[in-house]
């Protein structure tokens, strides 16, 4: 079941109205009086057998937010146009390949992989299995050593599309909605950092995209002057706490931010000073982890916001019980460390640990370094 929130006048009572008065009022041309007439039968919407065409509609951007648990992943139909930004990881493979199929999508004119991170770029080989056809590809790097980026770019080569690295103050149209990468503006040590970074504006409305771009990215894009105003934030890295910082979120100034996230996830993302940041900017939250595949539809003024479930559940409560963690283990050499280590591994490797048993227990060692 779909739930609906909306932003902006209610378009359907207007509609609504509008026809109701047509199908009860009819006009005489002889004679410059109105009579009522008997309401016609009305289609019994139950009995349409065709399903509309997505890629049909004009006059309005389709965002879909996916849930894809520990992931990322989206796509974006405008004016018959689409792109899909990122895909989740190698196990979605067969939920992206399902989405497309049920939404009829053979040609993708835009793939974006913010970076190669395996939550993000795994599941898009499940795109490129059911696609027919690809045009322009962006992503981070050309190359980068892992089995998920590997089959990433052996589906391309089977479609004959290659990869190409934009910069910022690039632009390009999807339909009637022009897309403007701003990020990364350094060559930064740290993938994250080096996340496409971009927004998509479509009339009065937009729609920024952030990838996993930590708080290094966030303040050389505004360094650079970029307009960075949206009415709608993907919040980057799944709302860790080492991006959407307050100074970002001044720029930006959302009505409505996505966080993309798996239930119960090993990370303890969103954190809870993301969510008191954003409860700080008065932004409204929706999460993939509570509520399912998010869908923002938008005329260019107006948007309109589906949830899969859990149309009325407190997103962004401001009486969270924070777990506390002594231990940061690594879950590649599973070693175990004091959260000030200077070793301590990268955050997409990290699991939080309550206790130094409960580290010995789920077989980690004690790093020699900090000594917990």
């Amino acid at each position: 079941m779909k739930y609906i929130h909306k932003f902006g006048i209610p378009f359907l009572l207007v509609i609504a109205t509008i026809f109701t008065a047509c199908a009860y009022v009819s006009a005489d041309v002889s004679n410059p009086t109105y009579s009522i007439t008997e309401p016609q039968q009305l289609i019994n919407p139950h009995e349409i057998i065709e399903p509309i065409n997505e890629l049909d509609i004009t006059g309005e951007i389709i965002v879909y937010y996916l849930d894809v648990g520990q992931g990322a992943a989206s796509f974006i139909i405008c004016d018959g146009k689409t792109m899909m930004i990122d895909g989740g990881g190698a196990s979605s493979s067969n939920l992206i390949f399902s989405f497309l199929d049920r939404h009829g999508i053979e040609h993708i004119d835009y793939i974006i992989n913010t970076h190669p991170h395996e939550d993000h770029v795994g599941g898009l080989s499940g795109a490129l299995n059911k696609v027919s056809a690809v045009g322009a590809v962006y992503c981070s790097v050309t190359e980068y050593d892992t089995r998920a980026f590997e089959s990433f770019k052996k589906y391309l080569d089977e479609h004959g599309a290659e990869i190409t690295i934009p910069k910022p103050n690039d632009t390009f149209m999807l339909g009637s909605a022009e897309v403007l990468i701003l990020a990364p503006n350094k060559n930064y040590n740290d993938v994250n950092n080096n996340s496409i970074v971009l927004k998509i504006t479509y009339g009065e409305t937009s729609f920024l995209f952030k990838g996993d771009a930590e708080r290094q990215s966030e303040h050389d894009m505004i360094e650079a002057g970029y307009d960075l105003s949206a009415t709608v934030l993907k919040v980057s890295h799944h709302g860790s706490e080492t991006s959407t910082t307050y100074p970002f979120l001044r720029e930006v100034m959302p009505e409505i931010a996505i966080i993309s996230c798996g239930s119960y996830n090993q990370y303890g993302h969103p954190h809870d000073n993301t969510l008191s940041r954003l409860r700080d900017a008065d932004v409204k939250v929706y999460r993939t982890d509570l509520q399912g595949d998010i869908i923002i539809r938008s005329d260019g003024k107006y948007l309109t916001v589906e949830t899969d479930r859990n149309e009325h559940i407190q997103t962004n409560p401001t009486d969270l019980v924070v777990e506390e963690f002594t231990h940061i283990g690594n879950i590649n050499s599973k070693k175990f460390h004091r959260p000030d280590c200077k070793t301590l591994p990268a955050e997409h490797n990290q699991v939080m640990l309550e206790t130094r048993d409960h580290a010995i227990e789920n077989g980690y060692e004690a790093c020699q370094n900090c000594k917990p």
